[in-house]
């Protein structure tokens, strides 16, 4: 298998010539003394060789050794303690981390390349980080000043660790039925007792203690509450004292993710802090969430990235078949990369990939804006966060999953055996679709939620933008141009009935939901495959205007019309899936 090597040319094309970074950066006071261009490009080559030379190594391994409970201990698989330790130290955990508890304050537009990078490499190990960075996040944003000064440097520093614990047997989406009591104490602190399920990162070796943001009710409440609980306690020095109630009672063995320590997790009187208010507990997660899930469909696009990658050098290798109408050399058989078939599965994730990337840097570009902008900016950009999020989580995790199949498939039989690794990454992204929130319940947030919720006025104004940047394409044709606009406005007008009609019709928006974010995505995903066609006019290596325009080109006649596909089927409303009674299924 060839080394990963980061697409980083599309990555600071991304940066520079599409979001023009350097800009954003600079009208906001807090990025403008922390980055430029500059600096972002010689982060993004050193993430590159950490993720070759220091994660990618250790992927095989991991999933082949899996990680071990023994005893009272959760151990990690050869090789991760140590690459975890020169990872924290290079200031990794916390690149996006607050500058005051020791973070390197980086924008999230420039994280999530990062990200996307680590996930390429090793989707168990990257899990680590990426939950102590949310963990983080959340205490920043809603902890108190005691608690942000107590926890938060050692969790910049990769010295601790986080976890995000939420699930329960009896309680999965639906986390008002949770039972995790929180018996509050004289000192102002809480004792928590009871168990979590699913709980990535929950405990391991790869750090001294690991801090819990577990979800509560207290005595009496119907409320959720959401509290701080090390695994070790804190001493009010910072030194670690004794072990705090808090124990794993079982790893889960998985479909894929070896690697990554899944626990139900035990609390036994555990001492915690509250976090944020009494009874608003999701409220503070979902300050996690939503960065949480944006990293989880990066997981998705880390995935069909590097699955390209080695299906690519494969189809380019490997020698089986004439091509059509005989071999353009004459000989016995030529690279796979001839064949039409082979060529639709790999430019179909080219191209899926290229737009993911480009939907992942825009996300990254609003919360950027919606945590450091100002007035009627940092509006916006918070409304769009919360149209894109779910759209990032689910569309980015269930195209991952489609391209990892698909570069399976150009291996043929030697892609179902774990030599080759390239059904490891089917089997690490598979999860992606499913954790932090189902892609079912991602579709109902932002068909229930985020498009009906305010009656369109949020997608009405994406939509208006988007379209007039669309007309201001220099080197796209009208009628590429008008492929995208009236499939936008098809989607508004089938938004528009189901919001009259959502009363009515109880079960439209739920039965209706997945098929409208499908749709949703990839009319998006043709507006970016354009614009970054547009873009890369003029771009210093003519090799890359010319697979940029080609790209855009198989999306727009063969990727697109799957949105018709979905349109159709949302616009058939909800009775052939609500009319069968239960007893006949």
């Amino acid at each position: 298998m060839n080394p990963y090597q980061a697409p980083l040319k599309d990555m600071q094309f991304l940066l520079e010539n599409v979001f023009d970074a350097n800009t954003t950066w600079q009208n906001m006071p807090a990025m403008a003394e922390m980055v430029d261009m500059d600096t972002a490009v010689a982060i993004l080559d050193e993430a590159s060789k950490i993720s070759r030379d220091l994660i990618q190594p250790i992927n095989r391994n991991g999933d082949e050794q899996e990680v071990r409970h023994e005893g009272s201990k959760v151990i990690t698989p050869d090789g991760f303690k140590e690459a975890y330790q020169q990872f924290s130290d290079g200031g990794w955990v916390g690149l996006c981390g607050e500058p005051d508890f020791g973070g390197m304050g980086m924008p999230k537009m420039l994280g999530v390349l990062v990200d996307e990078m680590n996930y390429s490499a090793c989707n168990s190990f990257t899990l680590y980080s990426s939950l102590t960075a949310g963990a983080a996040l959340c205490i920043n944003a809603h902890a108190t000043e005691e608690l942000k000064e107590k926890y938060l440097p050692n969790l910049y520093s990769g010295q601790w660790s986080g976890a995000m614990d939420m699930t329960e047997p009896q309680a999965g989406s639906d986390l008002r039925n949770i039972r995790t009591k929180a018996e509050p104490q004289e000192d102002g602190s809480y004792l928590i007792s009871g168990s979590k399920i699913f709980i990535t990162g929950g405990d391991h070796d790869l750090t001294e203690n690991v801090i819990h943001l577990v979800l509560a009710k207290l005595p009496n409440s119907n409320g959720i509450s959401l509290f701080l609980v090390p695994k070790i306690s804190v001493n009010d020095d910072g030194t670690l004292g004794e072990p705090n109630g808090v124990s794993v009672g079982s790893i889960e063995h998985k479909m894929g993710l070896k690697a990554s320590a899944t626990c139900v997790m035990n609390y036994d009187n555990a001492q915690g802090y509250l976090v944020g208010r009494v009874d608003r507990g999701l409220v503070c997660m979902f300050t996690m969430m939503n960065y949480e899930r944006l990293a989880i469909g990066i997981q998705g696009l880390g995935s069909a990235q590097g699955a390209y990658q080695m299906a690519a050098d494969y189809a380019k290798e490997r020698v089986q078949g004439v091509a059509a109408g005989g071999s353009p050399t004459g000989a016995a058989a030529d690279p796979i990369i001839v064949h039409g078939d082979v060529r639709r599965m790999l430019l179909t994730i080219k191209s899926i990939t290229d737009a993911g990337r480009a939907l992942s840097v825009f996300t990254g570009k609003q919360l950027d804006l919606a945590k450091h902008g100002e007035g009627d900016v940092q509006t916006k950009a918070a409304k769009y966060v919360g149209l894109l999020t779910p759209v990032s989580k689910a569309f980015l995790t269930d195209r991952g999953l489609d391209a990892t199949i698909m570069a399976q498939q150009v291996f043929g039989g030697h892609g179902y055996i774990r030599e080759t690794g390239i059904e490891q990454f089917v089997r690490d992204t598979r999860i992606a679709q499913i954790y932090e929130g189902t892609n079912g319940i991602q579709a109902i947030d932002f068909l229930g939620r985020k498009v009906t919720g305010d009656n369109l006025a949020t997608l009405s104004q994406f939509v208006a933008e988007i379209t007039a940047e669309l007309n201001e394409l220099q080197h796209v044709s009208a009628e590429d141009k008008s492929a995208i606009s009236t499939r936008f406005d098809n989607l508004l007008s089938i938004a528009s009935h189901i919001n009259d009609n959502k009363l009515t019709q109880p079960a439209l928006i739920n039965a209706s939901a997945v098929d409208f974010l499908d749709a949703f995505g990839y009319i998006l995903y043709g507006y970016y495959s354009l614009l970054l066609a547009d873009k890369a006019v003029g771009h210093d290596d003519a090799n890359f205007t010319e697979q940029k325009s080609y790209v855009a080109k198989f999306y727009m006649e063969k990727v697109l019309p799957k949105a018709d596909f979905h349109l159709a089927q949302v616009s058939r409303g909800d009775s052939a899936i609500m009319d069968m009674p239960a007893e006949l299924f």
